[in-house]
């Protein structure tokens, strides 16, 4: 019984990390699990194991002793990496991994600041909260993926096979049925037991279950709209002679460049983009289809006087979940309120059909036997 348990304990929880990977790619959205590749964090995070990462506008600020996932300049050639903040200066924060014997700023990477932290790992009670093995998981199934869609696609003798993306559907639909399947053997067999109990049977709320997901998929989609958005300044000069660079125009002139608006999810988003001082949008709103993106003109007029002339270009952005009338509405009071609604539509949406397949289950007359039947000898046990 505890081998069965704990194998459909293994069952949920591989279909928990699967979903959220696979909610992660359609909203856009994959950083909410980690996993390190080399042994930098031993023993904190052994080489292969994952974590969990909060994003960044999320969490609150990094102080030393957290761990980040920051993009370096230097480090292997640059790129994200994961190591431990172990001091702060004026300049940005010192960064080491624990397994090394100097940090990463000996080494000659520049002091990290802000703008290069992406998220911070979860950590209870001071330890990171790590996922064994993740990492070693993703990249076999990476492998075993691409070594499927070359046999695919050599076979077949097309140029492309099913994906990550695809293979992430997959492996998404067959832990659902694995997960309904347990479910539905484990309430005719037996009651689900919470494994903090002794001896005692305390059924599972399954409202804490269905929150539980609904919110891991609210945390999603915050992070799909606010992380791809924000402010990007420029400092615009005001020149005596013409350039190539966009930033550097003649005086009294207007030159044209684009910005860019992408969409790396499979919903469709709305974005609304405002141009600062100096600076006219073409369109202040664009919609972008699933894994696509758009460019949208920017006027940039130099000033009579040459010099310096900060400027910047703030996105909002919005996943696709209201209609465009309430969506221009919404984003006229404020940003934070447009998003806000649609987080309400998702998380209220994903707490509805988990409950409603939930009660399917609950529903089966057997199931409603078996646990009667259980409950009354657990009661002629007490006498």
């Amino acid at each position: 019984m505890g081998l069965a348990r704990a194998g459909r304990g293994l069952a949920v929880g591989a279909g928990v990390v699967v979903c959220l990977l696979v909610v992660g790619q359609i909203l856009g959205y994959p950083i909410l699990l980690g996993f390190v590749e080399t042994g930098s964090m031993e023993p904190e995070i052994p080489a292969g194991d994952g974590f969990v990462a909060i994003p960044t506008p999320v969490s609150d600020d990094p102080d030393p002793g957290d761990v980040v996932v920051f993009d370096a300049r230097d480090i292997q050639g640059g790129g994200l990496t994961t190591h431990r903040i172990v001091d702060e200066t004026e300049a940005g924060y010192v960064t080491r991994g624990d397994a090394n014997p100097f940090t990463d700023q000996d080494g000659g990477e520049p002091p990290v600041t802000d703008e290069q932290i992406h998220a911070t790992a979860w950590q209870v009670d001071g330890q990171v909260v790590t996922i064994p093995h993740l990492g070693t998981v993703s990249t076999t199934i990476g492998r075993w993926v691409d070594g499927v869609n070359g046999a695919i696609t050599g076979a077949l003798g097309v140029r492309t096979g099913v994906g990550s993306s695809g293979a992430a559907a997959v492996l998404f639909v067959l832990s659902v049925l694995w997960y309904g399947v347990e479910t539905v053997r484990d309430r005719r067999h037996t009651t689900t037991q919470s494994r903090f109990a002794s001896d005692v049977s305390v059924p599972i709320d399954p409202r804490y279950l269905c929150a539980g997901f609904a919110f891991l998929v609210v945390v999603a989609g915050a992070g799909a709209m606010i992380l791809p958005g924000g402010t990007q300044h420029y400092d615009l000069v005001s020149a005596e002679f013409d350039s190539d660079d966009p930033t550097v125009v003649r005086q009294g002139t207007t030159a044209e460049t684009t910005y860019r608006v992408e969409n790396d999810g499979f919903v469709p988003v709305v974005a609304y983009v405002d141009g600062g001082d100096h600076v006219q949008v073409e369109s202040d709103r664009v919609t972008v289809g699933p894994r696509s993106g758009t460019d949208v003109l920017l006027a940039i007029s130099a000033p009579d006087e040459t010099g310096y002339y900060p400027t910047a270009v703030t996105e909002h952005r919005y996943l696709r979940f209201l209609p465009k009338p309430a969506l221009d509405a919404l984003n006229g009071v404020h940003p934070a309120v447009a998003q806000l609604a649609i987080l309400a539509v998702i998380g209220g949406g994903t707490y509805g059909i988990a409950r409603v397949l939930w009660r399917r289950v609950d529903d089966d007359p057997r199931a409603r036997r078996q646990a009667r039947t259980a409950q009354s000898r657990r009661r002629l046990d007490r006498r």
